[in-house]
């Protein structure tokens, strides 16, 4: 079955099952072109918290099942491949946490969305690499603790200098290999062009940027702006929906070509199987979910 043929079939499960099809922007184009929506973490977290659909496929990594999971209990949720991890999710277990949070009493936890459901639970509220600044804002707190991402934690610390960071000593592979040298050698070939990345990147790359934003703020950035050619700091999934929703503009990125192979064992025969046999679906423990549920909830409110 070509992917034509597979398409087609992806449709018409969908219809019978009462499905929607959720991905990030880092899926496969074929991924993302049967997609209902794409999006970023925060995107993709509102869309599940809203949709009226009783099976959610969620093309992403296992957190961001996880999530909607969490926001829709009562829903089916499937994802495509079960062992479609989160390196970074990973670099942060709950015992850790709970030690950490005991050295540093009363100080809230700002955890990523690319966390466990075990660490959502054991935060005060989650934030997305798009809304970050203004949750942490919203807890009007001296000091906070922040993690995993470690550069997500400095690029917000930068902004709010009033704020105390205790920062957790996790990374994204995919950004951590952008490098500035990277970056400059393409701003050197491309002297016209705008520098746009993703606060996952390193401090070193985020302040030699133009634009610093989540995957949709760097789509929305390309298409918004005058200039005309743009070097692009994030996994390269982001170029099928810059080219169609920005087709004049022209994107380079770094030699190293990031990728996050996690993202990309989302195959359209995985999606397929999944539809048509309602395999790989999520679960979360119940009181897991009930207390991750109240701070996604609160990140929610935050960021309206």
């Amino acid at each position: 079955m070509n992917y034509t043929e597979m398409t087609k079939e992806i449709e018409k499960l969908k219809k019978e099952k009462d499905a929607i099809i959720l991905a990030h922007y880092y899926m496969k184009p074929e991924v993302q072109d049967v997609a209902d929506y794409i999006g970023d973490s925060l995107g993709l977290a509102r869309t599940a918290a809203k949709t009226d659909k009783q099976t959610i496929v969620f093309c992403g990594v296992d957190f961001m099942a996880e999530t909607a999971k969490i926001l829709m209990p009562d829903r089916n949720v499937l994802i495509p491949y079960s062992r479609a991890g989160c390196f970074l999710a990973d670099m942060i277990i709950p015992e850790e946490l709970i030690e950490y949070k005991q050295e540093h009493p009363g100080v809230p936890v700002v955890s990523y969305i690319n966390t466990t459901a075990q660490i959502k639970a054991l935060s005060d509220i989650i934030c997305t690499s798009s809304n970050a600044v203004d949750v942490v804002k919203s807890l009007h707190a001296k000091e906070v603790i922040f993690g995993p991402d470690k550069n997500l934690a400095q690029y917000v610390a930068d902004r709010l200098p009033e704020v105390t960071f205790h920062i957790w000593e996790g990374y994204c592979q995919v950004h951590e290999r952008i490098t500035t040298q990277s970056i400059l050698e393409l701003k050197k070939k491309y002297p016209t062009a705008a520098i746009a990345v993703h606060p996952e990147c390193t401090p070193q790359v985020t302040r030699i940027a133009d634009f610093v934003g989540s995957t949709t703020k760097i789509v929305d950035f390309v298409k918004n702006s005058d200039k005309k050619i743009f070097v692009i700091g994030t996994e390269i999934g982001i170029a099928h929906q810059i080219r169609k929703k920005a087709p004049g503009k022209r994107i380079v990125f770094p030699k190293a070509t990031p990728l996050c192979y996690n993202m990309k064992t989302i195959t359209l025969p995985r999606v397929l199987a999944a539809l048509k046999k309602n395999q790989f679906e999520v679960s979360v423990d119940k009181n897991v979910a009930a207390k991750a549920k109240v701070v996604i909830e609160r990140m929610l409110a935050a960021s309206r």
